[in-house]
């Protein structure tokens, strides 16, 4: 694939070099800064300054001016130029003589210093030595070796000679390696410690050798096969070769390209991807070389500059033929070619958000995505793609120079709708991925207001989370568009969001009451829990009738399920609520209920209240002939489980109510609240004659109470059994067994035997006589077991109290408290087991010494 890097100026032309000698041709060039060095065919040495211009359409031109010439009169063609400007010299070999004559007016040197049976030499770009007024070259003879000399202003001594397998004809050195194209082949010879590394191979019948410094210890070299073969000072390739022309007489090198002579071409190569990158005609050419950064190329008669066009421009060039990734190569690697390290970050940062949008155009939106990202790309130019996406309020603008040429999204999918939506997914995701990162720092509105555009066409629930949470929309426009698209709720929760309660709780009414449509509305479940966290009383209470119009059971928990951290209001007040809630049944007995059972409050009315609503549902079931005997026996659950649990309601006025009906299982639990047990019992035996619910009656009523109170409720049980008034006493015999016999029943032994008929055999309570004779037993048994251990505890501290007189303490008139250091004015003390004696008051811790700290045991012995 080609790119344009290089333009071919003329430097110097044919007239203005050779003058009237048409026989005269170009041999060799050099160059130093601007001072351009000749060697012709009939021994001249011609010194030119080159002037370099840019035009105003930022072409380059050249101007040049001739300084001088030398004739050095041996009638031979100048083979050789290498200039020196340390030393203010230039090397020249003629008529295999190397000499060195003045820069500036190219006089020879007075010490006449020469090298005489030169055929090439090198001079070392990375020299070994730390003299900087001496270069270092390396010299090839005619004879099997090679000769390194150090060069200084009039000198030239040699440092050491090292053979090789064969004469040298071309070589380049870097540092201690010198890479020698010999007769048939290439090897690479190390200085320092003489080795010599044999290479491969060349066609020296059909091309020319080529040897090419390229880099730090690394050379480049024609091939067979046409390729330029890479090689290190360690004899390995770690490049790809390049392809080029089977003729190539030239190189050089400017990174990232290696420029390529031959007979009709000049032939650019990136040494990024080794693929061609440009071609430019040029016949007759015969000199290329690279000097102090600049190209230059020679024919016969005339000397051309390759100018390097900026990497600005190839880039552009590259990316304008979609070759991103080429253009991505070339400008990674820019930095090389001398750019700043600030304006190569804004070069690459450039070219990264123009490939984006190149892929973007490709539908590669992974590619773009994470070339905007690496590239910083400011979001708001990809959103700007978007007609009508951005907020009204925005200041931006594309930048200048565009980055890319669409009009807007349209140019790219071309009405296709589906790559429409791709696009816009693509760019949620984007937005999604910087919203709260250092890309999205001063352009919060626009981020958040083109998401919220675009969950509103896409994606409601992520509108939704979008509006629930903190964020930086633009009211204005989000308002209009969330209308447009008929997203109420997320309407109504962004006004909510930013303090708006009473145009959210309008719209989720109309919601409710099906006004306005929304499938992402949850229902008017969602607005009772709103309003259970309402801290706007007022407003609460204005909607409170519609709340318990749609469901009073669920409207309830705005009442009920009130933060816990919500401060008290006389608004909220119970009194005032159950007030409101007289007319709606079903609730005010929820708020009741959550009174009396969550929130345990202790008042009578509350519970008297609870206790007639619950009544009053039971008995207007009752009533109902249509109504389901589960429900009645709900009912009536929870009735008894009210009147049994609660001891704070009025029992006569609920008793009152209850006689008059057939209730006699609340009558009962009535009666047991009056302590009328008898009644209560009569009652459960007589007219329920449901003995498992006396028993336990009986139970229930003892929890908590003592023994005798206990042992009396299931004696009066037992007597309401044997109750010969009644006249059932003969058909309660099965019950009244059961009873003694039970577990749970407790019983005064004797009494029981006193009221017992005395028609019933001993067959009848042998199980209850049993049970009370094994359990008196125990009681016996325990009991003495009991009184003897006490009786040993005693003797065991009467031990204790003989072993303790046995050592007697004297308190004397001498001896003082060890805490206060006071004497005894009485006979009491108290004494350590460690022998320390003290006041009794002074005896904090009868556990802990006062004096010493010492813990004693606790355990009673």
């Amino acid at each position: 694939m080609s790119v344009k890097a290089f333009e071919l100026v003329p430097a110097i032309e044919r007239l203005q070099l050779l003058g009237d000698k048409a026989k005269t041709s170009i041999e060799c060039i050099e160059c130093c800064g601007k001072n351009l060095y000749i060697g012709t065919s009939d021994c001249f040495v011609v010194h030119f300054l080159l002037e370099e211009k840019v035009q105003a359409n930022g072409k380059i031109s050249f101007t040049s001016e001739k300084q001088s010439h030398k004739y050095l009169a041996v009638r031979k063609p100048i083979s050789q130029l290498k200039a020196a400007s340390a030393l203010t010299r230039i090397l020249v070999l003629c008529d295999n003589v190397l000499t060195l004559l003045n820069m500036f007016n190219l006089e020879p040197i007075l010490s006449g210093a020469k090298i005489k049976g030169v055929t090439s030499f090198t001079v070392n770009e990375n020299p070994t030595g730390s003299n900087p007024f001496a270069i270092e070259i390396c010299v090839a003879t005619r004879k099997k070796s090679v000769l390194l000399y150090s060069i200084t202003e009039d000198k030239m001594n040699m440092m050491k000679e090292v053979t090789i397998p064969d004469v040298p004809i071309l070589m380049s050195m870097d540092r201690y390696c010198v890479c020698i194209a010999m007769a048939t082949e290439y090897c690479l010879v190390d200085t320092d410690t003489l080795q010599v590394t044999d290479l491969f191979p060349y066609e020296h019948e059909t091309s020319i050798p080529v040897v090419k410094r390229v880099g730090k210890e690394e050379f480049l070299l024609s091939g067979p096969g046409a390729l330029g073969m890479f090689v290190t000072s360690a004899g390995m390739s770690q490049r790809p070769p390049l392809k080029w022309s089977e003729s190539v007489c030239g190189v050089c090198y400017a990174f990232p390209y290696i420029v390529a002579l031959d007979e009709e071409f000049l032939t650019v190569h990136s040494v990024l991807d080794q693929q061609q990158k440009q071609t430019i005609p040029f016949s007759g050419g015969k000199i290329l070389g690279d000097y102090d950064g600049k190209l230059y190329i020679a024919s016969n008669k005339e000397v051309y500059s390759l100018v390097p066009l900026p990497v600005e421009k190839q880039i552009t060039a590259l990316l304008a033929d979609k070759r991103v990734e080429e253009a991505l190569t070339l400008a990674k690697n820019a930095r090389k070619t001398g750019l700043s390290k600030e304006m190569f970050r804004r070069m690459y940062i450039r070219i990264q958000q123009q490939a984006g949008f190149i892929k973007l155009a490709q539908y590669e939106f992974e590619e773009a995505s994470q070339l905007f990202k690496d590239g910083k790309l400011d979001i708001r130019e990809l959103i700007s793609l978007f007609p009508n996406l951005l907020p009204s309020s925005t200041k931006f603008s594309r930048a200048q120079p565009p980055l890319h040429d669409f009009a807007d999204i349209r140019q790219i999918v071309r009405s296709d709708k589906a790559r429409l939506n791709e696009c816009k997914r693509f760019l949620i995701g984007m937005l999604e991925d910087i919203r709260g990162s250092s890309l999205a720092i001063d352009m919060k509105e626009d981020v958040d207001t083109t998401l919220l555009k675009l969950y509103a066409e896409c994606d409601l629930i992520k509108l939704q989370k979008l509006v629930s949470t903190e964020n930086a929309c633009k009211l204005e426009d989000s308002f209009k568009i969330l209308e447009k698209n008929d997203c109420h709720h997320a309407l109504a929760t962004l006004s909510r969001l930013h303090g708006d309660n009473e145009s959210a709780l309008q719209i989720w009414v109309k919601l409710s009451d099906g006004v306005l449509q929304d499938d992402s509305f949850p229902g008017f479940e969602f607005v009772f829990n709103f309003l259970s966290v309402l801290s706007e009383h007022d407003l609460l209470w204005r909607h409170i009738d519609w709340a318990l119009r749609k469901d009073q059971e669920k409207a309830v928990m705005i009442f009920t399920e009130r933060p816990a951290t919500e401060t008290s209001s006389e608004r909220l007040r119970p009194d005032d609520v159950i007030a409101f809630l007289s007319s709606y049944p079903k609730a005010i007995i929820r708020y009741l209920e959550f009174l009396v059972f969550t929130k345990k409050l202790e008042k009578e009315k509350y519970h008297t209240h609870l206790a007639v609503l619950y009544l009053d549902a039971v008995l207007q079931l009752r009533k109902e002939s249509q109504s389901e005997k589960t429900q009645q026996d709900l009912a009536r659950s929870k009735l008894r489980h009210m009147l049994q649990t609660s001891n704070l309601y009025r029992v006569q006025l609920i008793l009152g109510k209850v006689k008059e009906t057939d209730m006699y299982a609340e009558c009962a639990i009535l009666y047991g609240k009056l302590e009328e047990h008898d009644k209560a019992l009569r009652i459960l035996v007589y007219k329920l004659q449901d003995y498992g619910a006396a028993e336990n009656y009986c139970h229930v009523n003892s929890l908590g109470r003592d023994k005798t109170y206990r042992r009396r409720l299931f004696q009066i049980l037992l007597g309401v059994y044997l109750d010969p008034l009644e006249g059932k006493q003969d058909s309660l015999i099965a019950p009244a067994i059961t009873l003694l016999n039970s577990d749970i029943a407790d019983f005064d032994n004797i009494r029981v035997l006193q009221i017992i008929p005395d028609s019933w055999s001993v067959g009848l309570v042998t199980k209850f006589l049993t049970h009370t004779l094994r359990h008196n037993m125990h009681s016996c048994r325990t009991t003495k077991v009991q009184r003897m251990l006490a009786r040993g505890e005693n003797l065991n501290l009467k031990s204790v109290l003989c072993a303790e007189n046995k050592h007697p303490i004297f308190v004397g008139d001498d001896r003082v408290c060890k805490v206060c250091n006071q004497a005894f004015v009485d006979a009491s003390f108290v004494r350590y087991p460690n022998g320390t004696i003290t006041h009794v008051h002074c005896a904090r811790n009868r556990s802990v010494c006062p004096v010493t700290g010492k813990l004693f045991s606790t355990k009673k012995s």
